[in-house]
């Protein structure tokens, strides 16, 4: 099965200092163990290396040739799927932007969202469930540390219906 990772998840796994690095680590090897692929998106890889490299966010931010290779490097790995906008992701992503009344800053999220729909991944990886909520056809998979520091550090939820 494939798992669409939402940029936060990509960030996570390649920011060291990121308060949910160990999680998002923790989830990615799990997944891969069990066999399951990670989709990517050109978008969201360049989403990745634009917050990647942005001291803004982040007190140690990559410089823009790692971040590069950082994207390069998920986006040739064996266990990635790459998953590509198409005419149809296209036109859903316009559809679900005028129903759910979405602005400016939900626009690369509903893109993903919406190649998720038409390249039939029906599972994303993120921390910002409210975001995809709304559209009622993914689950989230979010990898948040848990207080005790158990084991099994990723939780799972369905994203819900309209």
């Amino acid at each position: 099965m494939t798992y669409a990772a939402d940029t936060d998840f990509l960030v996570a796994v390649e920011v060291r200092g990121h308060e949910f690095h160990r999680a998002a680590c923790d989830l990615l090897a799990s997944l891969l163990d069990d066999g399951h692929q990670i989709g990517v998106t050109p978008q969201g890889l360049a989403e990745f290396i634009h917050i990647a490299t942005d001291p803004r966010r982040l007190s140690n931010p990559m410089t823009v040739k790692e971040a590069i290779e950082r994207a390069e490097r998920w986006w040739q790995a064996k266990e990635t799927t790459r998953i590509l906008p198409d005419f149809s992701s296209t036109l859903t992503w316009m559809h679900l932007l005028q129903h759910h009344r979405l602005g400016r800053k939900r626009l690369l999220d509903t893109m993903l969202a919406a190649i998720c729909k038409a390249c039939d991944v029906q599972k994303i990886i993120t921390n910002n469930e409210e975001d995809f909520r709304v559209f009622g056809f993914l689950e989230v998979v979010g990898f948040r540390e848990r207080p005790d520091g158990a084991e099994g550090r990723f939780q799972r939820s369905e994203a819900g219906g309209q």
